[in-house]
């Protein structure tokens, strides 16, 4: 999955967050946008923290998913929370329930 957006800076509390759950081979669920903008999750074990083509990932098993789309890591919540609560939380219209 390539992602063509432009990679948005992390915190660095929450990349610390990442090491310590790679470092401890956490095991859990990831919430994330994949490269199509749609929610997705993968589970496993933290693997690693990379960097390629100036972004970084957390590596869950087989899944490389991009640090800025992350919605939760294990439960808490990663960089893209607040834009996942917008998603979340928007204004559903009778035409968006296909009900006209």
């Amino acid at each position: 999955m390539e992602y063509q957006d432009k990679y948005s800076p992390v915190d660095p509390e929450f990349i610390d967050e990442v090491v310590k759950s790679c470092g401890e081979n956490k095991v859990g669920k990831i919430h994330f946008f994949d490269s199509e903008g749609e929610l997705a999750d993968a589970s496993g074990e933290a693997m690693a923290l990379i960097e390629e083509n100036k972004a970084e990932y957390v590596v869950i098993d087989q899944s490389k998913i991009r640090l800025d789309k992350v919605i939760t890591l294990f439960g808490k919540p990663g960089p893209s929370y607040e834009e996942y609560d917008r998603y979340a939380n928007a204004c559903l219209t009778c035409e968006d329930l296909g009900q006209f």
